[in-house]
């Protein structure tokens, strides 16, 4: 990617947190705030929301979704210990209470962003969370392997896995997170060895 189009990609991507973080101020105050409040707050124009949403209730549900998700320094605070798989875990587990929480808000969110695809990808949530888990065991990793083991848990821990899990594998709760895991330690050793 160019710079052009790297810096267009990093500033669709701030616009949309933008959005996220004026829906979600605005819905702390007890409210459900218009497209047009929401784009008074976050200081851009209607058209601009639309790029982004293809409505108010996807950018409310989307916002809800962001406030309840861990931020990575919250979640290991307090949490001794560089054990890549135990810290993973903790990730695994924390995803998993909010995806099954708002298992409806997700499979909406995931359909909007399957039926009105942009340019500007969704929030990713889970990939902050994954690099601070695997931040204290870095040394363990070669760069390219650290970056590899970091794309591949993407794909197991979240909203797509869930919906694999339950959905085409219809595996019951236990069995899904015995899947996970079994693939957060398995993924890790391969990475330890490449």
């Amino acid at each position: 990617m160019d710079g052009d189009a790297g810096a267009r990609t990093n500033q669709r991507r701030r616009t949309r947190k933008d959005l996220l973080q004026a829906a979600a101020r605005l819905a702390r105050q007890g409210r459900s705030p218009s497209l047009e409040e929401i784009a008074t707050e976050a200081l851009v124009s209607r058209a601009t929301v639309y790029r982004y949403f293809p409505s108010v209730e996807a950018l409310l549900a989307e916002a809800a979704l962001d406030v309840i998700t861990p931020e990575p320094e919250a979640l290991f605070a307090g949490k001794a210990g560089d054990d890549p798989v135990a810290r993973l875990e903790t990730v695994d587990h924390a995803l998993h209470e909010v995806i099954a929480a708002n298992e409806q808000a997700l499979r909406v969110m995931l359909a909007n962003s399957l039926l009105h695809r942009s340019d500007t990808p969704r929030q990713n949530r889970r990939s902050p969370l994954i690099a601070a888990a695997l931040a204290p065991a870095r040394r363990q990793f070669k760069p390219g392997s650290l970056d590899l083991l970091q794309k591949a848990l993407a794909v197991m821990i979240g909203t797509e896995a869930m919906v694999v899990f339950k959905d085409v594998l219809q595996l019951d709760d236990a069995e899904a997170r015995r899947v996970r895991r079994w693939a957060i330690r398995a993924l890790v050793e391969a990475a330890r060895k490449t």
